[in-house]
């Protein structure tokens, strides 16, 4: 394993983030609160970093899973890069500082105002989904007069082994070409204007436990590099995805270390620039969802702890059935409520949070904290049933700042026209 020790720990029975009171934290921003350790950050980006030290490498990070401008700057002091998938994600990243040469592109429907924005602000280059694709960006591009860099995004027919709805390296997904079909396609499209061929890239799916897809997917990618080289392509990257995941049971570290030394021994001795694209692994350690407790009901022996946080807050239990361990920031009293539902005030059954879960006793108006949320949380929140979305607030050096104010109701209706 690699990393820090945990960031929330409890004095004298209390959960803290790097010494600062979650209770503290409620009471003064309010619930729903995402709250955010850059020291945890800080210590998985330094994981992948140190453990990618035997190749030339850049780690960009991937925006989806959490956009918020105060762990954007973070990475930018990191030395990160970026990997986006949208338009806004590419003007927020640019927001925050990241280098435009030090950004990726990805995603598999980039319109050609998208497009012809990347051109514009000089972004690294493009992670190409398809011939067709590429064709749109030589012409944007050429159109400008400037000339951009290209991957191509292949798809392996690998099983990640995770959730099927973020498995993206089988043959029926809708993400990349034929990992077989790619070198006829660049051959094909290799004297395009505007464009030049920077590499290949796959990324077979999040939420990853495994090293054996991931050693399988980058030796795929190896071989197909090695071809393309001795073709006369003059590549500079190897992009090999997203990466780890996290086990959402528990506080065990991802092993980077372990997946460099699934994957090293393939890349070493590569001419080419090793580009990861973690998002998860990154962050998802680094926040907390502060929630209240409303009210306990009973309905047929069962028992609902309803909170103020629902699926419009973290969406991820309702979408995927995931797994986020929930516990009382204050521990009060000895005792177990036995097996619970915690639900929110969402109008939809969906809207759990955790279903048949061992807890602690809880009453209401108690505290609890949904660990593991700095990835996919914020940044899958809606406004359903016009909720506002959470504030969020991050500690930094021990100190707690709001980095994001509580959503009101004005914010979202503001660009209602009569």
């Amino acid at each position: 394993m690699t990393g820090g020790p945990s960031s929330f720990t409890r004095r004298h029975g209390a959960l803290e983030c790097d010494g600062v009171s979650l209770e503290d934290a409620a009471r003064e921003h309010g619930t729903p609160l995402y709250v955010y350790s850059r020291a945890t950050v800080e210590d998985a980006y330094r994981a992948y970093d140190t453990a990618f030290a035997r190749v030339p490498h850049r780690i960009c990070y991937a925006l989806k899973a959490n956009s918020s401008r105060a762990l954007l700057k973070v990475l930018v002091d990191l030395g990160a890069g970026a990997d986006i998938v949208s338009g806004g994600e590419m003007l927020a990243a640019l927001r925050a500082g990241f280098a435009p040469e030090r950004i990726v592109f990805s995603g598999v429907g980039k319109t050609d105002a998208e497009i012809a924005l990347g051109i514009e602000r000089g972004i690294g280059e493009f992670n190409a989904e398809s011939e067709s694709e590429i064709a749109r960006i030589s012409a944007a591009a050429s159109a400008a007069g400037r000339t951009m860099r290209v991957s191509l995004r292949v798809n392996p027919d690998i099983d990640a082994r995770s959730h099927p709805y973020i498995s993206t390296g089988l043959r029926d997904n809708k993400f990349g070409v034929d990992i077989r079909a790619a070198a006829d396609i660049l051959r094909r499209v290799r004297r395009l204007p505007g464009i030049e061929i920077s590499g290949v890239q796959s990324h077979i799916g999040s939420q990853i436990t495994e090293l054996d897809p991931l050693r399988r997917a980058a030796g795929e990618l190896v071989t197909l590099s090695r071809a393309l080289l001795a073709d006369g392509f003059a590549l500079r990257t190897v992009d090999i995805g997203g990466g780890l995941g996290i086990d959402y049971t528990s506080d065990a570290v991802a092993p980077v270390q372990a997946f460099a030394d699934a994957v090293l021994p393939l890349l070493e001795g590569l001419p080419l620039t090793v580009l990861l694209e973690p998002g998860r692994s990154l962050v998802a350690r680094s926040g907390v969802l502060l929630t209240r407790v409303i009210a306990i009901k009973e309905n047929h022996g069962k028992r609902f702890v309803i909170v103020d946080a629902g699926m419009n807050d973290l969406l991820r239990p309702a979408l995927y059935d995931a797994h986020h361990r929930i516990e009382p920031v204050t521990v009060r009293a000895a005792g177990a409520a036995g097996s619970v539902d915690v639900v929110g005030p969402v109008c939809e059954s969906a809207d759990f949070l955790a279903r048949g879960r061992e807890m602690p006793a809880v009453a209401a108006g108690a505290l609890l904290a949904i660990r593991d949320t700095g990835a996919y949380g914020f940044s899958m929140a809606s406004t359903y049933n016009m909720r506002p979305r959470p504030a969020e607030a991050l500690v930094d050096g021990g100190r707690l700042r709001l980095i994001r104010r509580r959503e009101t109701f004005d914010d979202l209706v503001h660009a209602e026209q009569e």
